[in-house]
């Protein structure tokens, strides 16, 4: 009964956002009243356990997300992201024109949000596209398709940052495997993917972007000093995941686990941005403070939605039905990670958005860490991975890709669906591959 009441809410839940277009966290501090009320819990113990479960998730990964997205918004106002662009640009050069452009995609998506980064680097794609007279499109799928990939596999992106504390997966660990996935991924629906779309022509006109990319980087960062400091996070965590499997000192290992939590490494890594990118090259730190409260103001409805996914975790646990997801599981032949992927990808078509895809995934499957063979840090890109299929008109991103390239639906859905319904089936058929090599 309890496993009928949960599918309810989820559908609940779907209709409020996808049908009566109410804000997402709204709809999960709803869903979640009402799921306790189904489930039978005590009347007088649903708001605290609501705001319980709000309470742990936004303490866990509010400052993470603010100060993600603080060093987000210096990297682009100090045109540190123009200038790693600018760089993989001349060295890749017209051969490898398209690889340059994945390769940017990628470094500069990881600091960055999504939207945030579409928006920066979609002049540069139409740029270089009327420079040497290719299609738009084709030159830019595999930017977007990197893009894709760092928002939905790697920290200290929400999604995937929430999910893993979520699932209580290793953070080092989620990064490690999130590249060792995402690589292929992006080579293949990005850069292969892209050779079959040169006949989509979009009519766009450059010069407005051209003057928007130009503007403000005069003076722009080197790109060491842009790589080091936008990237310091991915650095940081990846080193501190390594160094104790290599060494068995107890002082170095204790060192590497203080600095190693998530909250530590993004406060340092702003502190650097600050300096690197603001400070020194003579920004007044109240412009600095100012671009930071910007910065802010943009990730606070993020934070709240994910605040009310863990609102409706919480009531789940407290009624018991963790338990009954555990049961049916345990009657089924299919693998826990498909299950995972599967689920996100049909939350993704109905919903619409990503990050509510894999943290609504995430509530209902938390059960699946009471299996031995489950790997909390490939749950988590599992789910990332389902969370980015088949984008469509129900999607803000569908609509951003197809209005700035200025193409017909039709051709948007053969580009921009094809290609982020590739990185979702890739993403998790690397993942099993991953899987079976380190387990």
């Amino acid at each position: 009964m309890n496993l009928l009441l949960l599918t309810l809410g989820i559908l609940f839940l779907i209709v409020q956002i996808s049908w009566f277009k109410i804000n997402p966290f709204l709809a999960f501090v709803f869903t979640s009243i009402v799921a306790g009320i189904l489930f039978g819990l005590p009347l007088n113990t649903i708001a605290p356990l609501v705001e319980k479960g709000l309470g742990e998730m936004l303490g866990a990964i509010t400052l993470i997300i603010v100060f993600g997205s603080c060093i987000g918004k210096i990297t682009v106002t100090s045109g540190a992201a123009t200038s790693i662009a600018q760089t993989v640009m001349q060295y890749t050069g017209e051969k490898y024109l398209r690889l340059g452009m994945m390769i940017t995609g990628f470094l500069v998506g990881i600091p960055l949000f999504y939207s945030v980064g579409f928006v920066l680097l979609v002049p540069l794609i139409f740029s270089v596209a009327n420079q040497f007279q290719l299609p738009k499109v084709y030159v830019g799928i595999p930017m977007l398709a990197s893009l894709s990939v760092a928002h939905g596999f790697l920290p200290p992106h929400p999604s995937p940052m929430t999910l893993t504390k979520m699932l209580q997966a290793d953070l080092g660990l989620v990064l490690i495997y999130g590249f060792i996935i995402a690589i292929p991924t992006i080579c293949i629906a990005g850069l292969y993917f892209s050779n079959f779309l040169k006949n989509i022509t979009s009519v766009t006109t450059p010069s407005e972007f051209d003057i928007e990319s130009k503007k403000n980087h005069e003076n722009i960062p080197g790109f060491a000093v842009s790589l080091f400091s936008s990237l310091f996070p991915v650095f940081a965590l990846t080193i501190m995941a390594i160094i104790p499997f290599i060494t068995e000192n107890k002082n170095i290992i204790t060192i590497c686990q203080t600095l190693a939590q998530p909250t530590i490494i993004m406060l340092i890594s702003l502190l650097l941005c600050t300096y690197t990118l603001g400070i020194r090259r003579r920004k007044p730190l109240q412009e600095i403070m100012a671009e930071y409260a910007d910065a802010i103001k943009d990730v606070a409805l993020i934070i709240f939605i994910l605040g009310g996914a863990g609102c409706l975790k919480e009531i789940m646990i407290a009624s018991g039905v963790d338990q009954n997801i555990v049961a049916a599981l345990q009657k089924t032949n299919i693998h826990p990670y498909f299950l995972a992927w599967a689920m996100a990808a049909i939350i993704r078509i109905c919903v619409g958005s990503a990050t509510a895809a894999g943290l609504m995934t995430a509530s209902v499957l938390l059960p699946l860490l009471q299996f031995n063979s489950i790997d909390p840090n490939l749950l988590v890109l599992a789910i990332g991975a389902g969370s980015l299929m088949c984008s469509h008109v129900n999607d803000p991103g569908f609509w951003m890709f197809k209005e700035y390239f200025n193409i017909s639906l039709k051709d948007t859905f053969k580009s921009w669906t094809v290609m982020e319904s590739l990185v979702s089936a890739l993403g998790i058929v690397f993942l099993f591959i991953l899987n079976a090599i380190i387990h």
